[in-house]
């Protein structure tokens, strides 16, 4: 996503905030911190200001929450029955389920269109150049093995792994690349271990 916790819009949280059922005094809390805000910049002797009307900034206390709540109906989505949305902070996965890859492009598409959607609705917009796209499947029958899938009228890059969260998935989830990945940052660890735990001898005559 394009700027994920700057780009949140605050009328998308209010709306959320209310949806949700918000406590009346926390709600006007947050309505207070929301509304009236303005950025001003000052270059030699010209002031310039701007009214502010989105954006969570990492580190505030209330920037997570107010992202969850803009970015909570993203998951409940109106998605096929075999579509499963998985998300951890501003990174979103999207499980599809089909029994041909011609079934799963048509379905991952058309999931596509809806998350584009969403975004635009609510003035933000999902990273086409960032977004990978996976086909996963242990069956050896003999069937097109790539799809095309778009986002923003972009076809999203087809891999064979993805990293989430630090764990390697690889299109067969056989999760050896995982293994021999964390098995990789052991070994320097221990070289590292090793050679800082040296020891250094002096003989005495």
């Amino acid at each position: 996503m394009h700027g994920a916790f700057d780009s949140a819009w605050w009328p998308a949280i209010s709306q959320g905030l209310h949806k949700a059922n918000c406590p009346r005094n926390l709600y006007y809390l947050a309505q207070d911190y929301l509304k009236e805000r303005k950025a001003f910049i000052t270059i030699n002797s010209f002031n310039m200001g701007k009214n502010i009307t989105r954006g969570c900034p990492q580190g505030f206390c209330c920037g997570p929450s107010f992202w969850n709540i803009q970015y909570d109906p993203v998951l409940n989505l109106q998605y096929a029955h075999h579509t499963r949305a998985v998300a951890f902070a501003d990174n979103l996965i999207l499980m599809i389920r089909a029994d041909s890859v011609i079934e799963a492009e048509n379905i991952a598409n058309v999931e596509m269109y809806k998350i584009a959607t969403w975004a635009e609705n609510n003035k933000t917009r999902f990273n086409e150049e960032k977004s990978k796209v996976m086909l996963m499947t242990r069956w050896k029958r003999k069937e097109q093995k790539e799809v095309a899938v778009y986002m923003n009228n972009k076809a999203i890059k087809q891999v064979q792994k993805i990293k989430y969260l630090g764990i390697i998935f690889d299109y067969k989830l056989s999760f050896r690349l995982h293994i021999n990945y964390v098995a990789d940052k052991c070994t320097k660890l221990i070289f590292q271990l090793a050679k800082s735990a040296k020891l250094n001898y002096r003989q005495f005559t």
